[in-house]
């Protein structure tokens, strides 16, 4: 099987960085990690399972990135005040790390431009203006039912095996906190985390991302200072359109 990476939004670093230098920015790692803020939305504990490998294989289906546009959110479906955001070009540099070995994969996951393990991808993103939210919706195709529930599980043992995480921007390094929370329930085996910053001038900024399954596909929101309520709103949307769009085996 392919080893299969979470494509971490490049258009979201870039929101980071805005939000992040418009504020002071250039402040540095705080490696005692004695700032980090409370969790507002804890998620339950649970133990990571490992898919079924005994079962039947699921049967593949094709898709294309054309169909998956078709299945995207678009700012037609979003409230008053969002804006399309342009993509970023590819190749920008990795700006997460980490010291401990524990948070390799999760790193990987997060500095990734694409997703080798998926046939076909696409993604759109949106602002709320400079101060409001950035929300990113994204569309994996990974040919069958048993590959999103892979992936939902390497999610899962990436974040659980990693506490904190350092995100540089320019010259500034800020420590985030990586913590898994209550998924919104939608769609199949949804899972979703948050990395907090938790030491400089954007101390508590928040990054926030839910992944679920809809048939063979990976739907995903991330959003970046998102407001309470709004990851569950717009996961409820995306997978809304994608299963009303994305038809079993067309």
């Amino acid at each position: 099987m392919s080893p299969i990476r979470f494509a971490f939004p490049l258009a979201l670093v870039t929101a980071v960085s805005l939000s992040l230098t418009a504020c002071g920015g250039g402040d540095q790692d705080d490696a005692s990690g004695q700032n980090t803020p409370a969790a507002s939305t804890p998620a339950p504990s649970a133990t990571a399972e490992s898919p079924d490998a005994s079962k039947t294989p699921a049967a593949s289906v094709r898709r294309t990135s054309a169909e998956l546009a078709k299945a995207l959110l678009e700012l037609a479906d979003l409230p008053d005040g969002y804006q399309v955001e342009k993509d970023d070009p590819a190749g920008a540099d990795k700006p997460f790390s980490s010291a401990s070995s524990k948070c390799k994969t999760l790193v990987r996951f997060l500095n990734a431009t694409e997703a080798p393990g998926a046939k076909a991808t696409t993604h759109r993103s949106f602002s709320a203006g400079q101060e409001g939210t950035f929300v990113d919706f994204g569309i994996d195709a990974m040919g069958n039912e048993d590959e999103v529930a892979y992936l939902q599980h390497a999610y899962r043992k990436a974040v659980t095996s990693c506490p904190k995480v350092t995100m540089k921007i320019g010259a500034g390094r800020y420590s985030m906190k990586v913590e898994e929370i209550s998924a919104p329930q939608f769609g199949t085996d949804p899972y979703a985390f948050r990395l907090t910053v938790t030491s400089g001038s954007r101390r508590g900024l928040e990054f926030t991302a839910a992944t679920t399954g809809v048939q063979d596909v990976l739907v995903s929101v991330t959003l970046l200072a998102g407001q309470e309520g709004e990851l569950e709103g717009a996961t409820e949307a995306a997978v809304a359109k994608a299963q009303q769009v994305l038809k079993k085996g067309a």
